[in-house]
């Protein structure tokens, strides 16, 4: 019998998608045409997608790359700037007719920037 290769993924990896299946499960219970909001932070920026996962399309994104963004904010991985981004990307889920989502912290703990994101968007008329 063959040896089966198992990939090994990072501590990172295991994490996100250990998030995604408890998410995924969730979304089962509650709506599966429910989007997903999701967040990624690396050590300068801070990005937010909401994903339709049955159509697989990215319905609103928003991050601290942008000009808006870049004005508004006191730098690039900060609080405020999260919350900027938070509010961006609410106003354009809001736009596409997405009142409703799912939030994917990823690999991310629930604490600063993804705090303060998630905390904006709900702000800002988003429901999750």
């Amino acid at each position: 019998m063959a040896k089966r290769s198992v990939q090994k993924l990072t501590g990172n990896a295991r994490r996100a998608m250990r998030t995604r299946f408890q998410i995924k499960r969730q979304a089962g219970h509650i709506d599966r045409t429910r989007p997903r909001l999701s967040v990624f932070r690396s050590n300068k920026h801070i990005y937010a997608q909401v994903i339709d996962d049955v159509a697989g399309r990215t319905l609103a994104a928003a991050s601290s790359l942008e000009a808006d963004v870049i004005g508004a904010g006191k730098g690039n991985a900060t609080c405020e700037t999260a919350a900027v981004v938070g509010k961006l990307v609410a106003e354009r889920a809001l736009e596409a007719g997405v009142e409703k989502v799912v939030f994917d912290r990823g690999a991310f703990r629930y604490h600063g920037q993804v705090s303060a994101l998630a905390s904006e968007a709900r702000e800002s008329g988003l429901n999750f």
